[in-house]
């Protein structure tokens, strides 16, 4: 199996959302243009699931999961990724993607140049994919610690 290289933006076709790589388009565009309903399709709605992002800790459920992408919405900075080197791992009723998200996080003068290494599960549900889990991690250690610092307000 060879990982796609082609990124997904958000900016692609919407298309039939009963596909994995329409799901994948939903959580992309619903991030980039910071459309919290949207994001809200995306993801299943339940206590068992769960995000686990560089900034830190794991967020359960939806309840915990929703403001992490109210504040990125509708805070000051403006933050941009896309997913590509990426490969999709499909059954009937799961299907997991594991890739790379670059981008970018800028808040004021300051730019910082995002890699993350990015795994996401969807659930079928209702004929749907539904994400259940996102696992996104920067091995850098100073980029880790300048993205942390930018964003939680933290100096390392």
């Amino acid at each position: 199996m060879y990982p796609t290289q082609e990124a997904i933006t958000g900016k692609e076709n919407h298309g039939d959302l009963s596909s994995s790589y329409q799901a994948l388009i939903q959580f992309y565009c619903a991030f980039n243009s910071g459309n919290m309903q949207m994001m809200s399709d995306n993801w299943a709605q339940s206590d068992d699931i769960a995000m686990d992002n560089p900034l830190g800790g794991i967020k359960r459920g939806w309840a915990e999961i929703q403001p992490v992408y109210e504040r990125i919405f509708s805070g000051p900075a403006e933050v941009y990724v896309e997913y590509f080197d990426y490969t999709i791992h499909e059954t009937a009723e799961m299907f997991y993607a594991v890739g790379r998200e670059r981008g970018y996080f800028r808040l004021g003068g300051e730019e910082i140049t995002l890699a993350i290494r990015t795994s996401r599960i969807f659930r079928k549900i209702d004929g749907h994919w539904k994400q259940v889990h996102h696992h996104g991690s920067i091995e850098d250690p100073q980029l880790l610690g300048r993205y942390q610092s930018a964003v939680l307000g933290k100096r390392s």
